[in-house]
């Protein structure tokens, strides 16, 4: 936490791009199934990285990026590897503009329990979002399978 402080101190001073990545590790159905996953396609969200970040530097920030990339026809874990050598054929990206919530400059997550329930709360309505996006695209995309593969 202190470093992520650090960090935000000198980004204040600079133009940059911060990425958060809430699951904190890739998924794949064993790490899903030991955290009792309430969803369906996402790892639980860690809300404490992006709260510092909005304490930090809130007032800095014009918006989020909230990037979704879903391999709808692999299986997980998708390593780099897969991509580099041609083993994924098919990624979808999706990238949802959003707005810094309010009232967030400042607060301590570690400290203010409302503040902490506020970003819970955001970060899960989020993931909940996200999940039903993803479920959306993996139908989209097996419509498309079937219609471009028809059966012999």
């Amino acid at each position: 936490m202190e470093t992520t402080r650090k960090h935000c101190e000198k980004f204040k001073k600079m133009p940059v791009s911060i990425m958060n990545f809430l699951e904190g590790s890739r998924f794949d159905f064993q790490k899903h199934k030991k955290q009792y996953s309430p969803y369906r396609h996402l790892l639980l969200p860690k809300a404490g990285g992006i709260a510092l970040v909005f304490s930090s530097m809130g007032d800095y920030l014009s918006n989020i990026l909230d990037v979704t990339i879903v391999y709808p026809e692999n299986e997980p874990p998708v390593h780099f590897w897969d991509l580099l050598t041609g083993n994924i054929p098919c990624i979808t990206v999706r990238v949802n503009i959003l707005s810094i919530p309010e009232n967030v400059v400042g607060m301590n997550y570690e400290e203010d329990k409302a503040f902490r329930g506020k970003i819970q709360q955001w970060v899960n309505q989020l993931w909940q979002e996200k999940d039903h996006q993803i479920e959306a695209i993996m139908k989209e995309q097996s419509k498309t399978l079937d219609t471009t593969n028809p059966p012999e």
